[in-house]
């Protein structure tokens, strides 16, 4: 029933982008972002260059949805979160390369395809969450795993894909069998079995569970905001964050992106809604929205994550990273994280 239903609603809209390419300006975006996140965006881009923008959003099977659609899809532009998915797009050959200048400019290299198959949008960075009172201001990724946290520690699962990212940017400063000693270590570390999400672990240090656990920045902003309730902003007074740091690098960090289809029938539009996203006006509002940090240098954060300090982008290629996510999956596995 479900796939007879994503079928009708594709069949309606591939004729409405067909009726409507005769019209106005327009583009269809794919994305798997939830809607408040990102209609701001939208509106605004409309808003300045009079381009409508058709958007389709799926809980999950993006890449599936475009590769049973072929060569007819729709899609011009394809929007998701984390760089495995981004990555994943480009290998199942869903794009299509983009040459603008205002993108090179606007993104960090290592932000985004060498070959502008993808473009980071904006960022959220790894962090520690700390007991408020614990005489804590700086801390590394290694120190996880050091016997000083026994039994301090909280975390959701290993295999969870935030973690998975973060195991995998692990093995790109220290190799597979340093990472699978650092897995052991910070397993042995644990208050409790790995699991829940991020915000529990504010919660749980809160609780008295745990001293210290790993969690998304943003997170620390949707709870202090009210926009998880009055529970969830008592979970964010009990906790301070704590940018870390790879010891021989900066915070990991992962992303929202973007890459324009592989068969975009309005590929010139398509582009034109990238590079509206990397302007100032743009990434001001990914800042405002869901507390994250702009990927364009120089873009003021909200002041709720301008409380956490400076952040110190690690220099690692997303793309290496996300080519050792089946390898830290495989790790996790191997010492039993989530046991």
């Amino acid at each position: 029933m479900q796939t007879r239903l994503l079928g009708l609603l594709g069949a309606a809209f591939l004729a409405q982008a067909a009726a409507g390419a005769a019209g106005a300006e327009e583009l269809n975006l794919y994305t798997t972002r939830e809607p408040k996140l990102v209609e701001p965006l939208l509106e605004t881009f409309t808003k300045d260059t009079g381009i409508k923008v058709n958007t389709i959003f799926l809980k999950d099977g993006l890449p599936e949805r475009v590769e049973q659609e072929g060569a007819a899809s729709p899609a011009d532009v394809l929007m998701t979160v984390d760089i495995g998915n981004l990555v994943d797009l480009v290998d199942r050959g869903l794009t299509q390369p983009v040459d603008s200048e205002a993108l090179k400019a606007a993104i960090p290299e290592n932000l985004r395809d060498k070959d502008g198959n993808w473009f980071a949008l904006s960022l959220r960075a790894r962090a520690l969450y700390a007991a408020k009172d614990l005489d804590l201001s700086s801390f590394t990724y290694e120190d996880l795993a050091k016997p000083e946290w026994k039994g301090k520690v909280c975390i959701r699962s290993g295999q969870h894909p935030y973690n998975v990212a973060l195991t995998a940017a692990y093995i790109t400063h220290h190799g597979a069998d340093d990472t699978k000693a650092w897995l052991e270590g910070v397993k042995g570390n644990l208050a409790r079995k790995a699991g829940g999400g991020d915000r529990d672990v504010a919660r749980d240090i809160m609780g008295g569970i745990c001293d210290i656990g790993i969690a998304n920045t943003y997170y620390v902003g949707l709870m202090r905001s009210g926009a998880g309730g009055p529970e969830q902003e008592e979970w964010a007074k009990a906790i301070k964050l704590v940018l870390p740091t790879f010891a021989d690098g900066g915070t990991q960090v992962n992303v929202s992106g973007a890459a324009v289809a592989k068969n975009a029938p309005n590929k010139d539009q398509a582009v034109k809604l990238l590079e509206f996203l990397v302007s100032d006006e743009a990434q001001k509002i990914y800042a405002e929205a869901n507390f994250e940090y702009p990927v364009k240098p120089g873009i003021p954060v909200s002041p709720l994550v301008g409380e956490f300090g400076e952040l110190k982008v690690d220099a690692t290629d997303l793309t290496a990273i996300a080519r050792e996510r089946k390898a830290a999956s495989e790790l996790a596995e191997a010492v039993g994280f989530d046991n």
